[in-house]
């Protein structure tokens, strides 16, 4: 499963669809995060939860005591102990007592739930799924998200090649050999398993993300809808974007990793220039920091900082871009944030990844990878030839309509689910 290319999965989940068998399980998903967060994980785990309620798959989520309630998702949250506060995303000391607390947490929702299935999302989840799989006498699946140490250092938590480094390496390889199989969003994590862990194939499977279609469109569709343009015409006025400006917009966490600094000397570049732009960068944390650095490149009047942006109006805000933008540099994380900018259909730069080709492939414009000056290049050649900036961007949206939806996902995800139980 994990070598099959993207037709051979695309059929699998279209006949898997036309003859759908139900499979009523209660499973127990692991979320060591502030779920909900409106980013990344938080979204995964969100709406494979919401696609598998069509299969008769109830999901209840165990997380910590921080992060807002979503209705459709029952949630056990863990204890607050004194001075433990919100943590921002990636590595942080504070986690081992929260970890500690979600454990305990854990095993008091899977007595209450009686799940047939533990679901550990990221290498903490899966640590203390098995720990409760063990208990319980139940499968455990692996929602691998990218390699543990690899975002540690990402993070600059860990120096490579330290003892600590090689400490949480063996840890990290005790924890990927404990599940009964391991689920990943992209082919380059399912690689990384396989040839770095030594994870045998068949324990592998490939589930991509996905992104509501209905709800991620482009602003050309929403045309004669009532009020719709009105809408998008006042939130422009209000995040300061002048009319006559070529939006660029930015969806996802501020991190070194995800190469927003490279982002604003791009941005640089181009008003340097005089092209008529605007940045509109939306998420968090550290939005204040970027915001100096922004003004000492001479951004001021160019760019707009929105914070987070709830999950809900995500769309609403996207649509106001011409362009998107994606520089993340981690080579082992996936890159959910290009499903929403091509069900946008927005024509998209990236930087050149094994993940961003996966979503983008031949409609994607790629910069080398860490390049400020290429990636400025690259959203220009988007800028100068505006029809072929629009025509990539439709069929960029015919992608995501037929390859990238959450059902497709979910059948995957059932027929890992239903192998494991079977085996019992």
């Amino acid at each position: 499963m994990a070598n099959a290319d993207e037709g051979q999965v695309a059929e699998q989940a279209r006949g898997g669809a036309a003859s759908r068998e139900l499979l009523p399980v209660e499973v127990l998903a692991i979320a060591p995060t502030p779920f909900f967060g409106d980013y990344g994980c938080h979204v995964r785990i969100l709406e494979e939860s919401r696609a598998l309620q069509s299969w008769g798959i109830h999901t209840t989520v165990a997380t910590y005591p921080f992060g807002r309630d979503v209705g459709t998702v029952r949630l056990h949250r863990a204890a607050r102990f004194p001075g433990q506060r919100r943590i921002a995303p990636g590595s942080s000391r504070q986690k081992f007592s929260l970890d500690a607390a979600l454990a305990l947490t854990a095993l008091r929702a899977a007595a209450i739930e009686r799940p047939d299935i533990i679901h550990g999302h990221l290498h903490e989840g899966a640590l203390i799924g098995w720990l409760v799989a063990r208990i319980f006498r139940v499968p455990l699946v692996f929602d691998f998200q990218g390699s543990l140490t690899s975002e540690m250092v990402d993070h600059r938590f860990l120096a490579v090649g330290s003892g600590t480094h090689r400490a949480f390496r063996r840890l990290e390889q005790w924890i990927v050999e404990r599940p009964d199989a391991t689920v990943t969003s992209t082919q380059g994590g399912a690689d990384l398993l396989i040839n770095e862990f030594g994870r045998p194939a068949a324990s592998v499977c490939v589930v991509p993300d996905g992104v509501d279609t209905n709800e991620f469109r482009p602003i050309w569709e929403m045309v004669g809808e009532d009020g719709q343009l009105e809408r998008s015409a006042r939130l422009r006025a209000e995040m300061g974007i002048p009319p006559d400006r070529t939006v660029i917009v930015y969806l996802g966490l501020l991190a070194e990793y995800q190469g927003i600094t490279h982002l604003l000397h791009a941005a640089e570049l181009l008003v340097r220039q005089g092209q008529t732009v605007h940045f509109l960068i939306m998420g968090f944390p550290g939005e204040a920091a970027y915001e100096q650095v922004a003004i000492a490149l001479g951004l001021a009047g160019h760019i707009t900082f929105t914070g987070a942006i709830p999950y809900e109006r995500a769309a609403e805000y996207l649509a106001l871009g011409d362009i998107a933008v994606s520089p993340k540099i981690s080579e082992t994380e996936g890159n959910g944030k290009l499903l929403d900018y091509i069900a946008m259909g927005l024509p998209t730069v990236s930087f050149d990844t094994k993940s961003s080709r996966e979503i983008l492939g031949d409609l994607g414009l790629y910069a080398e990878r860490g390049n400020p000056a290429d990636l400025a290049r690259k959203i220009q050649d988007l800028i100068d030839d505006p029809d072929a900036a629009l025509e990539r961007g439709r069929l960029l949206r015919k992608k995501a309509v037929e390859l990238h939806n959450w059902e497709r996902s979910a059948q995957l995800l059932v027929d890992t689910y239903r192998r494991l139980l079977g085996q019992r």
